[in-house]
């Protein structure tokens, strides 16, 4: 899936994941950290065919696959996506800042902007999948309106751990 456009926001530029993305993106999602509520595994090595299918992301053809960039120096501060379900007019987002630019304000605007794209679409509906236990997330999706209309729960990938998530909802129209 391929965006019409870049999104801007004031202080940000979301665009299309590229191979030279990977790395980044991988450092994000599976660091410990960073990736604490992520259904992601960590590691300590990124391991070479991991990265190697991270590099096809920008070409996926169900979820758009996005790098969020500031406008003053074009440097990396996260990832974010969308993946579109045109029968129910719905958008499921989902964003990772990296731990450098937490507490800025940058996930809340990733998602303001997510959901403005989405509207612009023509979407009734955004959901989110939010880890019961991450309040920044969970204070953003409060923050931007949505209600929790159902919890999910699973094993985090490579790992015994399970996790729940709320499924966030706000209504576009």
């Amino acid at each position: 899936m391929k965006l019409v456009h870049s999104i801007e926001t004031s202080r940000l530029i979301i665009r299309e994941f590229t191979k030279e993305d990977a790395l980044f993106a991988a450092s994000i999602w599976n660091d410990p950290t960073m990736g604490e509520y992520l259904p992601d595994e960590s590691m300590t090595e990124i391991d070479p065919e991991y990265l190697h299918s991270l590099e096809t992301l920008g070409e996926d053809e169900e979820c758009c696959y996005l790098i969020v960039t500031s406008k003053a120096d074009h440097s990396r501060i996260g990832t974010c996506s969308f993946m579109p379900d045109e029968t129910s007019k719905a958008h499921d987002i989902a964003y990772c800042v990296h731990k450098d630019y937490w507490r800025m304000g940058y996930g809340t605007e990733i998602a303001q902007a997510l959901i403005d794209y989405a509207s612009s679409l023509g979407m009734e509906k955004i959901t989110v999948r939010v880890n019961q236990d991450n309040p920044g997330s969970n204070g953003i999706m409060k923050k931007l309106g949505f209600e929790i209309v159902d919890t999910i729960s699973y094993l985090k990938r490579g790992t015994t751990i399970t996790f729940t998530d709320y499924l966030y909802e706000k209504k576009l129209k």
